[in-house]
Parts: C-alpha cells; sequence; structure tokens
C-alpha cells in the first residue's frame, strides 16, 4: 500500500511516500529554519506562508523519487493536530484536495503518533506494546503505546515542552534557532556543575513534568550575570541545563516501564536527538534490562515519512476521515475520534 503523507505542523514542509508502513520509498523535507533564525523562533504566519509556496512542489517531488505516478498512490494521510494551526491546515487541507482528486482514502494522523511511528522505518522488528518517551519541540509525553492505534498518555508536561525549553535556554545564551543542535554542541564543552537548577515535582502526578521554572531559571541566571557585568560560563550552563531536562525525562519514563511491565522503550520527537539525553537513555535501559530504540538522528525532526508510517496502521485500524476533517491546534494522542 503506497501512501502519501503529508506534514506541515510547524516550520518543515514534508511529502512522502511510504509502502506498508515500513519502507520509506521518497521524503522530501523543505526547512524554514533559516528564515526564522532571523526573529529568534518560528513566526506563525509566515510558516503558513512558506507552507502554502512549497508543498505542490514537493508533492511532486515526493511522487518523482518514489519513481510513482499519482495512479499508484493507495491513500493520502496528513498531520491534523496538534501545531500551529495555520500551518496544520496547510497540509491538510492539500491533502484533502489530493484526497479528493485521487479517489482514495484520507488517513487523518496525530502528528506525536506519527514521531513514534518513525522508530518503525527504522527497526524492522519493532512492534507493540512499548513505552514511548515524545519529546520534541511542542509536546513531551510518556505514552503507553498498547498497538499501534491504542495508546495511553501516563505522563506529560503541565507547561513547556522540553524542545521549547531548550530553544529559550539558546536564545538567552546567544546560540541560533533552532537551539537544540547548539545546546548540544556547546554541553559537550563543559563537565558542568557549575549552575544549580531546579527539578520540578507535581505533587500527585509522578509521572507529569514541568520545565517553566528551568527556563526561569536559566533566564534569570544570565540577566543577573550581565547586570553584574560577570562573565557566564555558557558551556557549563548549556551543560547543567541539558542534565535537569534529562533528570527530569529519564526516571519517570523508567518508573513508567515498572509501572507497565513494559521491556521495550521507544525514544520519538527532536529532543531524542540530543546526545546526553541518548546516553542517559542507553545507560538506564541497560540497567534496567529494558530494549531501548532511538531513531536516526534523520528521524528525530519532523518529517512526511513518519506520518506515512503511522498513516498506514490508522488505516488498517479503519481510522478514515471525510473531507470535513479539521485541523487541531491541540488534541490528546489518545482521542481517536476526527
Amino acid at each position: 500500500m503506497n501512501i502519501l503523507s503529508f506534514e506541515s505542523s510547524c516550520d518543515e514542509t514534508a511529502v512522502a511516500v511510504v509502502r506498508d508502513g515500513r519502507q520509506v520509498l521518497s521524503d522530501a523535507i523543505l526547512s524554514q529554519a533559516d528564515m526564522h533564525a532571523l526573529y529568534g523562533g518560528v513566526v506563525p504566519e509566515i510558516a503558513s506562508r512558506k507552507h502554502v509556496e512549497a508543498i505542490a512542489g514537493l508533492a511532486e517531488q515526493a511522487l518523482a523519487k518514489a519513481h510513482l505516478t499519482k495512479k499508484d498512490i493507495d491513500a493520502v494521510a496528513a498531520t491534523y493536530a496538534p501545531g500551529l494551526i495555520g500551518a496544520v491546515l496547510v497540509g491538510l487541507s492539500f491533502a484533502k484536495s489530493a484526497a479528493y482528486a485521487l479517489g482514495v482514502p484520507l488517513i487523518p494522523v496525530h502528528h506525536v503518533r506519527g514521531h513514534i511511528a518513525a522508530n518503525y522505518l527504522a527497526f524492522p522488528e519493532l512492534k507493540p506494546p512499548f513505552l514511548a518517551l515524545a519529546i520534541s519541540g511542542g509536546n513531551t509525553l510518556i505514552v503507553d503505546v498498547k498497538d499501534y492505534t491504542d495508546m495511553t498518555i501516563l505522563g506529560a508536561t503541565r507547561d513547556d515542552a522540553a524542545g521549547e525549553c531548550f530553544d529559550k535556554a539558546a536564545r538567552v545564551l546567544g546560540l541560533p534557532y533552532p537551539g537544540g543542535k547548539p545546546m548540544d554542541e556547546l554541553a559537550q564543552k563543559s563537565e558542568g556543575g557549575v549552575y544549580d537548577l531546579p527539578r520540578a515535582h507535581v505533587e500527585g502526578a509522578d509521572l507529569d513534568m514541568s520545565f517553566s521554572g528551568l527556563k526561569t531559571a536559566v533566564v534569570n541566571l544570565a540577566h543577573n550575570a550581565e547586570q553584574k557585568g560577570e562573565t557566564l560560563n555558557r558551556a557549563a550552563l548549556a551543560r547543567d541545563f541539558t542534565r535537569a531536562v534529562s533528570d527530569t525525562l529519564v526516571p519517570r519514563a523508567v518508573e513508567a516501564l515498572h509501572r507497565t511491565g513494559h521491556t521495550v522503550m521507544v525514544a520519538a520527537g527532536g529532543v531524542a536527538a540530543n546526545s546526553i539525553i541518548r546516553a542517559d537513555l542507553e545507560t538506564a535501559c541497560r540497567r534496567e534490562g529494558c530494549r531501548l530504540y532511538l531513531p536516526p538522528l534523520s528521524l528525530c525532526g519532523d518529517n512526511g515519512a513518519m506520518i506515512g508510517a503511522q498513516g498506514y496502521y490508522e488505516y488498517m485500524a479503519g481510522h478514515i476521515a471525510d473531507l470535513t476533517l479539521n485541523a487541531y491546534a491541540t488534541r490528546d494522542l489518545d482521542e481517536n475520534t476526527f
């Protein structure tokens, strides 16, 4: 089954062709990162307009790279939630038009489900059930993946996502947007242990997380140093910040393993590319005797292939939408109503 899939939830326009949920035939991506770097973050209106400009050409490019014609497409999948609402609407609207024109089913895909499914493309042997740690710029979730489309949220951030925190900390440290990779590179230049940063706990919800206090602490450290004319140890702060994020994520993921009884853990999303967090997950899973799947860096960020991968399993579960399908800025990944 050949699925033409669309992802446009933030600042990457991506179109892919995926066969049977596991084989990537093509994955065309156009990033807007350089443009948004001028503003230190994504400007929603600009992102939406750039998606409009790029999406038709990328669709043609994806078909050409896959060596397929429009007649070879069996279904169309698209991110319908969550994300910047204008950006999501562009990809979803184009996908609806494509499905209508081609006379094929339209498959709605939750963005975070797509991130988790990226692992199916890298690891053919991977099958549910497993625990997923989904960590990206807009979402931070601990998910019980019981089956390909049966998922339950066990823990989530109460405020900022981990990836958003990385971007804000990077901006304070004078690093370019997006901040994840520059922060990782800077953190490698120090052993840390210089700055005492908070690790928040949510009373009565041990698996939930909070990152707003950590973000505020970094901002205050930078501003206080500037006001006092002191030199900020940027590399140490990047290291200590990353350590605080990892100390928030990894123990909770391990605790979720204990509660569910799973012996397999999967990481997903842009923050899963961070080398320190990856190393901490590997150490924790080795200690617990748990099998860990870490997606290759190329599949950590937003891409169309992950939407096609999850789209296949949504289709097999009968999750098909009609042309009244709407886009949503927020949506829990365990909601199967469209």
